[in-house]
């Protein structure tokens, strides 16, 4: 295509393209959807009077925005529940407020769901019960959803609902809690989530579904993110199905890479969807596995998840591995060798998803395997505190490393395991090059990368880890248009000016789909 013929130039711009061969540029033009042009001022002859053109007055332009970890409809079912975070609620009191002023809103009966508490950040530093969900709607049954989406609380209509009693012995892979002196349920459960809300609680409905996913693609876009890697371990051909509608209606605009659960792998294969398929607005991603230690045991087994990591593999998909602590970072390490030495691929990407504890003998393991970690520095900013109280000392130098794991060649990726934490890639570059919480303490700044570095995590490393650099994630020539502009240059402003940044303008192939 002939640079006369573009679309779109945004001129007068302070370009930082990610591009190590070209760095800076002042001027971007945008053909059919692609970049065809990127130079300086001095250019913009060549396309006056023959694309639109916009002036960004100086304004700092970076690559669209990759989240290389999300959950959509999780944050789609968020959105519309009770906001219990942080921000939102300081006690106990506050979650008993809320929920009561939802069930007044709605007849007896109607699941209530509140999203987003942390027991460390209330003020009696415990989890709610049953018994103080009761006392606040009696006559609904409630699910209250912990931040990391790990945990959940259910009211004694909800428990009841759901078969849960003093008789009912935990689940694999999950835990019951109970009352000390009588064995009943508490209503915390641990590692249920995702069975309360596919076996107990009524589906969304299609016009819910449709306002959830209008939030969270608002809340996307508006944030500066033009790619999402939907990480959900549930996922199967109905929700690829599901995306391809979104996508096909508009209502979702940011760029999906859908991950799918290892149990939906022999039925992509024999419908013909193989690794990489779709296009550029909806792709198949990694195979997802899962891994926890929820009752102090590895779930799945080492042999099972070895066999789970080696089969995908066999069928040419890339893995992800959901793994946090020390022991199940080691346990996907082992997965991970084991597949390798029984079928060696050089270029194979298999990923880590958090690897929120590594130790260096673990870092030493990934890098001899080339693996590379996809990781949520902010984390770091928004739950820092909990960490400094409940990590060990001897574990808090090796908590969601960043300066670690580039320089060991593990290509990490900036996420915000969205609804877990907000989907704001500022906060996450500035807590990868400040290490502090919200309250200004500073964890492992050894660990702290530069500005440069840390945009990078989001836009071409996020494309990295899913095969998509050649794609997108830099500002070059035959890429895609996907574009920000900024209110400031995060690689030159004070640190602690970062997370304070406003996305002017996003760009999604070159159409602006979000402005302030």
């Amino acid at each position: 295509m002939s640079a006369l013929a573009a679309d779109l130039v945004l001129y007068n711009a302070n370009i930082l393209t990610v591009d190590p061969q070209r760095p800076g540029a002042e001027l971007v033009a945008v053909g059919g959807g692609d970049i065809i042009w990127v130079g300086s001022n001095s250019d913009l002859d060549l396309f006056k009077g023959r694309a639109k053109l916009i002036d960004c007055e100086g304004k700092t332009v970076v690559p669209g925005f990759n989240d290389a970890h999300v959950h959509v409809m999780a944050c789609a079912t968020w959105l519309l529940g009770v906001d219990c975070s942080p921000a939102s609620v300081a006690s106990i009191s506050d979650i008993q407020a809320r929920i009561r002023q939802q069930a007044e809103r709605v007849p007896p009966g109607t699941w209530l769901k509140a999203n987003g508490y942390n027991e460390f950040y209330l003020f009696e530093h415990r989890h709610p019960t049953r018994h103080d969900l009761d006392a606040a709607a009696p006559h609904h049954p409630v699910k209250l959803t912990h931040r990391s989406l790990h945990a959940c609380v259910l009211n004694s209509l909800a428990l009841s609902l759901a078969g849960i009693s003093i008789e009912t012995p935990d689940p694999e892979g999950g835990l019951i809690e109970r009352e000390l002196e009588t064995g009943e349920p508490n209503g915390i459960l641990y590692g249920m989530n995702s069975y309360i809300n596919e076996q107990v609680m009524p589906p969304l409905s299609d016009e819910e579904l449709g306002r959830g996913v209008r939030l969270a693609n608002q809340s996307f876009i508006s944030s500066g993110i033009t790619s999402i890697q939907d990480a959900t371990v549930r996922n199967g051909f109905e929700q690829w199905q599901t995306f391809l509608k979104l996508k096909e209606s508009g209502e979702l605009a940011p760029r999906v890479c859908m991950m799918l659960g290892l149990h939906a792998l022999a039925d992509f294969r024999e419908r013909g969807l193989y690794p990489g398929y779709g296009d550029s607005r909806l792709r198949l991603g990694a195979a997802k596995i899962t891994l926890d230690e929820v009752r102090g045991q590895l779930n799945p087994s080492q042999e099972d998840l070895n066999e789970g990591v080696l089969t995908a593999h066999r069928n040419g998909f890339q893995v992800a591995i959901h793994a946090v602590e020390e022991g199940t970072v080691e346990a996907a390490t082992i997965a991970l060798e084991h597949c390798l030495r029984k079928s060696p691929k050089a270029d194979h990407r298999h990923r880590l998803e958090h690897c929120s504890v590594c130790p260096p003998s673990l870092l030493q393991r990934l890098k001899a395997i080339n693996a590379v970690v996809v990781t949520q520095p902010a984390f770091i900013y928004y739950s820092g505190e909990r960490y400094l109280q409940d990590v060990s000392e001897a574990q808090l130098p090796w908590l969601y490393r960043t300066r670690s794991f580039l320089e060991n060649g593990l290509r990490p990726a900036g996420s915000s395991d969205c609804p877990v934490a907000p989907c704001h890639p500022l906060v996450g570059i500035y807590a990868a090059v400040t290490r502090k919480a919200q309250s200004g303490q500073v964890l492992s700044p050894e660990e702290a990368i530069s500005p440069a570095e840390a945009l990078k995590l989001y836009t071409l490393s996020g494309a990295y880890v899913s095969f998509e650099e050649s794609l997108k994630g830099s500002i070059e020539v035959g890429k895609l248009a996907d574009l920000v502009v900024l209110s400031a240059d995060p690689t030159m402003v004070a640190p602690e000016e970062i997370k304070g940044i406003q996305v002017e303008k996003t760009l999604i192939g070159g159409e602006v789909v979000w402005e302030l």
